[in-house]
């Protein structure tokens, strides 16, 4: 990539770089419950009594729900809280590549979900260590910029990542902006916002010597040797579009009236007197009399002369403002497809279908994301399989099994299980059992526990678990 070409292509991405970001960074201001309602509070929900110089309506608290929060975290932990299981068709392989993956493989499946609802899509990029080791990592939606072809493939032809970095030197922020290729990455720095500064990073990437291992100098570019480009999208949907700009709306009316709420209610405590042919010389001489006596003197020549005390008061529609506050919440769940906790709360022992019934949104929105990710996942496996020097690695057929974590009626699923126990494999059995977590370890538990009890002497208890299959056929 020429300096001239990076040029044109950071000014030619820029904008669309600018939209994405904006979108979210709306996005996480309301993942982390800094809803627009509190913008004059810098992002932090406060109480504030008297904020506004108005007699009637001084009180000014700004309060935010976090909805959105819950609903990206209710669909992060229902769809990831248990890894989807990997199958390539080798039990060898699939340990190894289990391996591969690590054990933070579904906190960072979680993180890729809560980037694709912030986001639209959540990006991860995987590179070889120095040790030769298949590593791999989250990166922040806001540093990437994809360039697709304009075929119907759309095809992944460039990434550009873009973050900034701190100068020891100067003290000064600026800018390091990769150009990712499926054969090549090359890094450029800048400080200005028109780049008329851009300059390589000749120090960036460590040139070592194949034969000795020694270092012989720096470079701005790395051959990564990949065969692809090391960053996969996993989109939230067809068109990347973040969660929020689904319900953003209906937050804003919940954060406003239940915020216009709470300032009437503070406001109706202060009762303000209106006072006619006040009998005394002043204001501080009525309060006195007032807080002493109980009791104001007033000048009243009778007839019509309505002198005396009134009171001035704040009305509210308590009924209208409850009932749009019921109505706006459940909109929020209903569009954005996601659980209001109150609902197993007032129906605790819900049956089993009651609760799918519960779920089915969820599911919806779940079994949408599931889809694109698998093709994402699908990427990763393969990649990790290429670096194993799997030769068909491209074309081997993958399987994923993903699960759900939900609430569910135990009691109901474990008379379920009793009743059809004797018309059911053992394996059934424990993939069923409710109290079971892997149900794999539970065959082998009931198989210790069979030769516990009976001894290694009885060959037919130990046949029973496995298949029924008999030592020597049947004539």
């Amino acid at each position: 990539m020429e300096m001239k070409q990076m040029q044109d292509l950071l000014k030619a991405t820029d904008k669309r770089r600018n939209r994405f970001n904006h979108q979210f960074q709306r996005s996480l201001r309301y993942y982390k419950n800094e809803n627009d309602i509190t913008n004059r509070n810098n992002g932090e929900s406060k109480l504030n009594e008297h904020g506004k110089d108005d007699i009637l309506r001084s009180a000014d608290n700004r309060v935010s729900h976090n909805f959105h929060e819950l609903l990206v975290d209710q669909e992060a932990g229902y769809l990831t809280t248990v890894p989807p299981d990997i199958d390539v068709q080798d039990d060898s392989l699939n340990d190894k590549i289990t391996d591969t993956l690590g054990d933070e493989f579904k906190l960072r499946l979680n993180q890729l979900v809560v980037d694709a609802a912030n986001a639209g899509v959540g990006w991860l990029h995987y590179w070889i260590d120095d040790d030769n080791q298949f590593r791999y990592g989250i990166v922040p939606p806001s540093q990437i910029t994809p360039i697709y072809s304009s075929d119907l493939n759309r095809k992944l032809l460039a990434v550009r990542r873009t973050y900034q970095q701190l100068n020891p030197k100067t003290g000064k922020q600026f800018s390091i902006h990769e150009y990712w290729t499926d054969k090549d990455c090359t890094v450029f720095k800048s400080e200005r916002p028109n780049y008329t500064d851009l300059e390589l990073c000749e120090d960036w990437f460590s040139i070592y010597d194949v034969s000795s291992g020694a270092e012989t100098g720096t470079s701005s570019k790395l051959n990564h040797g990949l065969g692809k480009i090391p960053f996969i999208p996993f989109s939230k949907n067809k068109y990347e579009l973040p969660d929020l700009k689904k319900y953003k709306g209906l937050i804003d009316v919940y954060d406003n009236v239940y915020n216009g709420f709470v300032n009437d209610v503070d406001d109706i405590q202060q009762v303000i007197l209106i006072l006619t042919n006040y009998g005394g010389e002043s204001l501080e001489e009525f309060k006195k009399t007032l807080k002493e006596a109980h009791a104001i003197k007033v000048d009243n020549v009778g007839g019509t002369d309505k002198s005396g005390v009134d009171k001035l008061t704040i009305d509210i529609p308590v009924e209208a403002r409850n009932t749009l506050l019921e109505s706006t919440k459940a909109d929020i769940f209903t569009y954005g497809e996601g659980i209001d906790p109150a609902d197993f709360k007032n129906d605790s022992n819900a049956s089993g279908t009651a609760i799918k019934m519960l779920y089915s949104t969820l599911e919806l929105k779940a079994g949408t994301t599931e889809s694109y990710f698998t093709d994402s996942l699908n990427t990763l496996i393969r990649a990790i399989m290429n670096w194993m020097g799997v030769s068909d690695a491209y074309s081997r057929s993958i399987n994923q099994t993903w699960h759900r974590n939900q609430v569910q009626n135990d009691l109901e699923k474990a008379q379920t299980v009793s009743q059809v126990a004797q018309y059911s494999s053992e394996e059934a059995i424990a993939k069923a059992n409710p109290i079971v977590d892997d149900w794999q370890q539970e065959l082998q538990d009931r198989q210790d526990d069979i030769v516990k009890r009976d001894g290694y002497d009885n060959p037919d208890a130990l046949n029973s678990l496995n298949g029924g299959e008999d030592d020597e056929p049947t004539k």
